[in-house]
């Protein structure tokens, strides 16, 4: 019977010492610091729009102004002439403006300089303004697709 309870003993201490050293193997997750190697602190750096995606911002700022003046039958003024420094607007890559977009842009102004000057199809002229935009994009940057197509008088 001692032999018995020896043996009981020792596996229920064999146990726990077999305990202990499991969780003392176990990796701890200690909270991380966040330091600089350099002894600098990280300085955020405000993103910046080129004159080209600025002025392709403003164009669409005036594009909806359009869009709401022509569905409501009032006069749309006159064409706006900054929209001519599509031709002269420094991209954010260069490479950008190819051939390609060069074309589109003066297809661009050509289309816009038709919704003000012909009062009478203004709403075929916009919607042929979109396309213009539209065309370019599907081949450039296709990110504002969507919203573009916002534009579109139906």
């Amino acid at each position: 019977m001692k032999k018995v309870i020896l043996l009981v003993l020792l596996l229920g201490l064999f146990c726990f010492a077999s305990s202990l050293f499991l969780l003392s193997c176990q990796k701890k997750e200690e909270p991380k610091e966040e330091k600089c190697t350099s002894g600098k602190e990280k300085k955020l750096v405000m993103y910046k729009m080129s004159e080209m995606a600025a002025l392709m911002e403003q164009m669409y700022v005036d594009n909806l102004r359009v869009k709401k003046q022509i569905i409501n039958g009032e006069a749309i003024g006159q064409f706006p002439k900054h929209f001519l420094k599509i031709h002269t607007a420094k991209f954010t890559d260069e490479f950008d403006n190819d051939a390609f977009f060069k074309s589109n842009a003066l297809l661009y102004i050509n289309a816009q300089k038709l919704i003000y000057s012909d009062p009478k199809n203004v709403k075929q002229h916009f919607n042929e303004g979109v396309n213009t935009c539209l065309n370019c994009h599907k081949n450039k940057c296709g990110g504002p697709i969507p919203r573009i197509k916002k534009l579109y008088i139906k």
